[in-house]
């Protein structure tokens, strides 16, 4: 008998800029960039809404919440990862981990990472311990390397009983 799980792979990339605020994980982090985007931008929780949907064949996060649908402007992407989560849980999926890693130059994120994983873990109704996040810088190369963007990625793996 075939297993009945599935894995998705998520990815997602924001400009930052000045005069925004950072998202990280679903929590503010202090810094004098921020990204760039239609809703809060929080790209980590963009690419474990792409990693999930991407499991279930369901297409990527744009075509559920579209950057020109003037609902989804400024929206906090805990909604949306929230959102996300009901539609896998529509199909009768669960989230048994997820595993993320954030490519920034800066800031330093290893002091936030607890209370993303708290904040993450809540919406997918899983444990901390079943939420990875890692960063690493690019180096000085590249956009993220030269403070121009941020990015991330994720794998979620998903299961039915």
């Amino acid at each position: 008998m075939k297993p009945k799980i599935k894995v998705g792979l998520g990815y997602d990339v924001h400009r930052l800029v000045e005069g925004r605020q950072l998202w990280l994980g679903g929590i503010r982090i202090p810094s004098r960039l921020g990204a760039l985007g239609h809703s809060d931008a929080d790209v980590l929780l963009h690419a474990i809404c792409d990693a999930m949907l991407g499991a279930l064949s369901l297409g990527d996060i744009g075509i559920h919440f579209s950057d020109t649908d003037q609902q989804f402007k400024n929206i906090d992407s805990k909604i949306l990862l929230k959102r996300t989560f009901d539609l896998v849980r529509a199909k009768r999926w669960l989230v048994g981990n997820v595993d993320c890693a954030l490519i920034l130059q800066s800031p330093k994120i290893a002091e936030f990472v607890p209370q993303m994983r708290v904040v993450i873990a809540g919406i997918l109704e899983i444990q901390e311990d079943e939420i990875s996040i890692k960063a690493t810088t690019a180096e000085q190369m590249g956009f993220a390397g030269e403070m121009k963007g941020i990015e991330a990625k994720a794998v979620c793996l998903l299961y039915q009983d």
